[in-house]
């Protein structure tokens, strides 16, 4: 095996479940000096290569959990997850010590209702943020929507969710706060839609039984595709949110470092 990069941690995988032809996660070891906010993501690689590729994931396990999990796509001809989805307990993965993102609680205002939209393997940092105590100490309501093209595209979700409702951490917490809502795109479902026409038609606000999004109470969190990210931004900005940072809360916030 080629040499760990300086400012690389070497870390081994201890679990690897597939969903479907196109999606899988994994949890591997977490250095003990390595700290992170729930929802922010680092560079993983293999130690495949002198020059080693690099891409940004998500960390889908909450800050206070002692391994770390990842959920990925996979890409027949990528230049990472062509190897990465090959992937068994015992291999190594690298990851870089420095975690980075805005899709944390810090960049965003206060409020009573947290909306998560989330596309694909976008899901990802909500998987760790619904599993964090300190998203319901700010949030009355958080609403986690996903939208995949395929029903087999949710599982992840799915079994997100009812962990979270078991977990002895948070499951109290999330038990009455946290509101599940899927769409799949190109299949036959309940749900039909695009996450962003769920809101745009209101449709969401009836189901739920909400009101249509507020910029005095409610917050957006977005992560997915291209188009998805730009339906989203627009549609926040329509109902008067405004967009946030790490430096300036706002009233939504996007994840703009990968796209599923």
């Amino acid at each position: 095996m080629p040499p760990v990069p300086a400012n690389c941690f070497a870390e081994t995988v201890t679990e690897v479940e597939h969903y479907t032809d196109r999606l899988f996660r994994f949890r591997m070891t977490r250095p003990a000096s390595f700290r992170f906010r729930s929802g922010e993501f680092v560079m993983i690689g293999l130690p495949n290569a002198e020059r080693p590729v690099f891409r940004a994931y998500s960390i889908a396990s909450p800050a206070w959990d002692d391994s770390l999990e990842f959920y990925s796509i996979k890409v027949p001809d990528g230049p990472l997850t062509e190897h990465l989805q090959r992937i068994t307990p015992g291999d190594t993965v690298l990851m870089r010590k420095k975690p980075t993102g805005t899709l944390v609680l810090d960049a965003l205002l206060p409020g009573r209702r947290l909306y998560m939209l989330s596309t694909g393997t976008g899901i990802a940092p909500f998987a760790s943020l619904v599993r964090d105590p300190e998203t319901y100490e700010k949030f009355e309501t958080v609403v986690l929507m996903h939208g995949c093209r395929q029903q087999a595209e949710l599982t992840y979700g799915e079994q997100l969710v009812a962990a979270t409702q078991d977990d002895p951490l948070v499951g109290e917490l999330a038990a009455d706060r946290l509101r599940h809502y899927t769409c799949v795109t190109r299949e036959d479902h309940p749900r039909r839609l695009r996450v962003t026409d769920a809101i745009t038609s209101g449709r969401v606000f009836d189901d739920l039984d909400l009101p249509a999004l507020d910029p005095a109470t409610d917050r957006v969190m977005i992560c997915g595709s291209m188009e998805m990210l730009r339906d989203s931004k627009s549609l926040c900005e329509a109902a008067g949110l405004e967009e946030g940072s790490n430096s300036v809360p706002g009233t939504y916030v996007v994840e703009r470092a990968f796209v599923d």
